[in-house]
């Protein structure tokens, strides 16, 4: 069998809070735990709560009006999700389910305000929070309009290599095991496609399986595809 590597690191979404900062936002926080498979809200309910993921992992999800779910970020420990704006009525355009269970935090939106009003570097660590946030879905929707469902494909296996890969001698190994149909539902496209396609590239060599798991042995043709532009890890991120 062979010896894997050292891993690669998450980059959690909070990494631009000082940590004065992000212990003042823990204080004010409410512990719950959410099960496997629980809504921390759904598409449609008031946007009044930020949820920062003490343990667990969670999926944030559009549904289509044909019933079809697609997967834009996957959420880990230590990160943070939400939806503010200046509305007050404002409601969730999205839903957040956990992927496992969870620790999490919720912070009400009127406690948070009140330590941005108090502390101005914690409210430009926010919006960096917020751009970069924001950056990540647009990268996401920049690969499936500009190259297609292999483009979209080829820059979700970068992803999840930058996510959850570690290196072996064979290449990148993700060490999460995800079927086919995950692959689909994070590229909006059917399971079928995304067999013909994770089949064409084994064929090429791109890649091969071990023991469940996708070992990406050519990341240069992955980058080729979708025209990666070498974005930051942070923003890489599934």
């Amino acid at each position: 069998m062979a010896m894997h590597m050292k891993s690669t690191t998450n980059i959690h979404n909070t990494r631009f809070f000082t940590e004065a900062n992000l212990e003042r936002m823990k204080d004010i926080m409410y512990d719950h735990h959410i099960d496997q498979g629980t809504y921390l809200y759904r598409e449609g309910d008031a946007a009044k709560k930020l949820y920062f993921i003490q343990e667990g992992r969670v999926k944030l999800t559009k549904t289509t009006p044909e019933g079809k779910e697609f997967i834009l970020h996957m959420f880990h420990s230590g990160d943070l999700l939400g939806q503010m704006d200046p509305n007050e009525s404002s409601t969730h355009q999205f839903n957040a389910v956990a992927v496992e269970s969870c620790k999490v935090g919720m912070i009400q939106l009127r406690d948070l305000e009140v330590l941005l009003w108090q502390f101005g570097d914690l409210a430009v660590e926010f919006m960096k929070w917020m751009g970069t946030t924001q950056r990540i879905t647009e990268t996401k929707f920049r690969d499936l309009i500009l190259f297609g469902k292999p483009g979209a494909l080829c820059s979700t296996l970068i992803r999840l290599v930058h996510t959850y890969g570690e290196d072996t001698p064979e290449g990148k190994r993700i060490t999460r095991k995800l079927t086919h149909t995950d692959l689909a539902e994070m590229i909006g496209a059917t399971r079928e496609s995304v067999n013909r396609m994770i089949n064409d590239l084994k064929q090429k060599d791109v890649l091969h399986m071990e023991s469940g798991c996708i070992v990406v042995k050519d990341m240069d043709y992955l980058k080729d595809i979708c025209h990666c532009e070498n974005c930051p890890l942070d923003i890489c991120r599934i």
